[in-house]
C-alpha cells in the first residue's frame, strides 16, 4: 500500500477492445515501460482460462517492474494470481466480502456518490475512486457524470487515499490536481496512444510535476 500512496500518479487500467488491434499485453509492456507504478486488467470478455492465462502474464511482468498489479471485478483471479488488488464496482461482490477471504488485500471501490465515498472504509476499501469526472463511453449505461468539483467534495468524506476516473483526457490534468487528484486513472487515452511507453511516461511526467506544486 505504501507503493500506491507515495508512488502512484498515473493509474493505467486496460481495455483490449479499444487498443487499436494491440493486445492487453502489448499494452501492459507499453505503459511497464512508461513508468506505471500500477496496472489494473480489466477484461469483461475473455473466458475464465484466457482470464486466468492473462492475469498469470501481467502478475509475472508487474512483479519484474516492480508495479502493484490489480484485477478488476474478479477476486477469483485475483487470488490464484496473487495480485496485489481488486477494484470492485457498486455491481460487483461487497468489499466486505472480499475483504474477509482476502485480508492483506489492495481492494478499491469505485464512488460515484458521496455516501458511496464517505463509506468506502467502513465497508473495508483500501482505496476509492471518484468518477465518472467527465462524460466518457469506456463504460456503457453511464448518463451522470459527477464533474471536478465532486473531487474535493467527496475526499473530504474519507481519509483513504482515492483515483479519479472517467473521460479523462491530458488536458485535464491541471484543472484535476488544482481539485486534489493525485492519482489519475485512465483507460483510453493509453490503449489508444500512437506510444503506449510515450504517453504513460507524459502523464505521469505531468502529475509529478503538478502534485510537487499544490
Amino acid at each position: 500500500m505504501a507503493v500506491f500512496v507515495n508512488q502512484v500518479n498515473i493509474y493505467p487500467v486496460s481495455c483490449e477492445k479499444l487498443g487499436n488491434g494491440r493486445t492487453d499485453i502489448e499494452w501492459l509492456d507499453g505503459v511497464l515501460a512508461g513508468g506505471a507504478r500500477i496496472v489494473q486488467l480489466r477484461d469483461k470478455e475473455s473466458d475464465d482460462r484466457t482470464l486466468y492465462e492473462k492475469a498469470m502474464v501481467f502478475r509475472r511482468k508487474t512483479s519484474e517492474a516492480g508495479a502493484l498489479f490489480l484485477v478488476n471485478n474478479r477476486l477469483d483471479i485475483a487470488i490464484l494470481t496473487d495480485a496485489d488488488g481488486i477494484h470492485l464496482g457498486n455491481s460487483d461482490i461487497p468489499a466486505q466480502a472480499a475483504r474477509q477471504l482476502a485480508p492483506e488485500m489492495i481492494i478499491g471501490v469505485s464512488a460515484n456518490t458521496g455516501e458511496q465515498a464517505a463509506s468506502a472504509e467502513a465497508r473495508g476499501a483500501s482505496y476509492y475512486n471518484i468518477g465518472p469526472i467527465y462524460e466518457t463511453r469506456t463504460k456503457a449505461g453511464l448518463t451522470a457524470f459527477i464533474g471536478v468539483e465532486a473531487i474535493k467534495t467527496y475526499s473530504a468524506m474519507s481519509n483513504l487515499p482515492f483515483t479519479v476516473m472517467g473521460g479523462i483526457k491530458f488536458n485535464h490534468i491541471d484543472e484535476l490536481t488544482a481539485n486534489g487528484a493525485r492519482r489519475i486513472a485512465v483507460v483510453t487515452a493509453l490503449t489508444r496512444a500512437t506510444n503506449i511507453a510515450e504517453e504513460t511516461g507524459k502523464w505521469s511526467s505531468a502529475i509529478a510535476r503538478k502534485t510537487t506544486r499544490n
